[in-house]
């Protein structure tokens, strides 16, 4: 009877050890997620501290892509990426219109600026209108350094040029690095000319760039970004579950607490203001 006992209890042990690793199969079965986003999160470090964040907690892995939101809603349109985290409001309509994406959110939100060398040959510091200040460039033939990307950046600096009456392309001052955010400050800074920036990116690059924040505060210069999930009925083989699990973590209150403070101890302020659950209008849009 002993025998028989101790023979029973082993195969119920066996049994339960077998049936133990439950974590194991909680694991998502498509763990690489592919995010497309645009150079400004990637250049202002934030991404570096939400992406780990979010992999520890949820077991996926984070393939991130950084280029302009134009291209990161065309990788996305091709059902080239997961989710997308952007900020071109009206090709993020258009994105959805078309039927590329299920759910837009608002994440946060931050500034644009004008910033140019100190010596400033277009006067244009302390202009309260981005348009007035973008005129005074093309006037003074001082040298204006466009992504021209068709990046959100490079859009919302084209609705200035176009807002301010002013013809600009094939202008021997208006020149384009078809580069991200990060390096086009570096080219502006080499070459001392004016640009469009992101604040984050820029307050985040600013030692040795030798360029001064010259325009701020107009409501035109506001910057909204929002995370898209891709449609996963036009594009089945897309990680929609990945993507969806990313677009929730943007949202939570764990990370928008980190938005929140990103950016405070090093520069004495946030580098993006948490939007989540705000409607448009509240912000302006």
């Amino acid at each position: 009877m002993k025998r028989f006992f101790a023979s029973w209890f082993l195969s119920v042990l066996l049994a339960s050890l077998v049936a133990l690793p439950v974590t194991a199969a909680a694991q998502p079965a498509q763990k690489n997620v592919i995010l497309a986003t645009t150079t400004s999160t990637q250049d202002s470090g934030l991404l570096d501290v939400l992406i780990p964040m979010f992999e520890k907690k949820t077991g996926y892995f984070v393939k991130t892509i950084a280029v302009g939101s134009g291209q990161a809603m065309a990788m996305g349109a091709k059902g080239e990426a997961d989710v997308l985290l952007v900020h071109s409001q009206a090709a993020e309509k258009k994105f959805m219109a078309d039927g590329n994406g299920v759910e837009r959110r608002i994440v946060m939100h931050n500034d644009f600026i004008i910033v140019g060398p100190p010596s400033d040959p277009a006067r244009i510091k302390g202009t309260k209108k981005a348009t007035d200040a973008f005129k005074k460039i093309a006037a003074s033939g001082s040298i204006f350094m466009s992504r021209g990307d068709k990046s959100g950046t490079h859009v919302k600096e084209m609705d200035i040029w176009k807002a301010a009456g002013v013809k600009y392309e094939g202008e021997k001052w208006y020149q384009q690095t078809g580069l991200g955010m990060g390096q086009t400050l570096a080219v502006a800074a080499e070459k001392k000319t004016y640009t469009l920036a992101d604040r984050g990116t820029y307050l985040a690059l600013k030692k040795g760039l030798g360029l001064d924040i010259l325009v701020e505060g107009d409501g035109i210069l506001l910057n909204v970004y929002h995370v898209i999930e891709v449609n996963p009925k036009k594009w089945t083989k897309a990680n929609f579950a990945g993507g969806k699990a990313f677009a929730d973590f943007m949202v939570s209150k764990e990370a928008q607490a980190v938005i929140k403070t990103f950016g405070v101890e090093k520069f004495g302020s946030p580098l993006f203001f948490p939007d989540a659950g705000k409607k448009e209008e509240a912000l302006g849009i």
